[in-house]
């Protein structure tokens, strides 16, 4: 069995930070309004960022667990999610921002109410 209460507390970052992403997004229309203006930039800058630390808190789970946890909710491509963290950190210059984009707006709200449902499941 796993420490219940540190999977929670980095279940809790990732939370944080997927609302924080969703913040970030919210006013960006199309790829473009990142790319256009070094605001733009600076927003895909950060969104890149704590994708990194997502998938970081999710590699740590999957230590922590023994790749046990993640596996019971399989309507997420967790491998997909933790691929994110190692392509933006390890080749950032050739980061798609059409894909970003894409993430943030069709895969983020569901990868959301997962984190939120493992949250609730081991709060009880």
């Amino acid at each position: 069995m796993f420490d219940k209460e540190l999977i929670l507390t980095i279940l809790i970052q990732i939370d944080t930070a997927i609302e924080t992403i969703a913040f970030r997004f919210c006013s960006v229309c199309s790829t473009s309004d990142f790319t256009d203006s070094p605001q733009g930039m600076e927003k895909l800058d950060s969104i890149c960022m704590l994708f990194i630390a997502v998938g970081e808190s999710l590699k740590q789970i999957d230590k922590i667990t023994d790749c046990e946890l993640l596996a019971t909710y399989p309507t997420i491509d967790w491998k997909g999610v933790k691929g994110l963290r190692d392509i933006v950190s390890h080749h950032y210059f050739d980061v798609d921002v059409e894909e970003i984009f894409y993430l943030c707006k069709n895969e983020l709200p569901k990868l959301s109410q997962t984190i939120k449902q493992m949250i609730g499941d081991l709060q009880k």
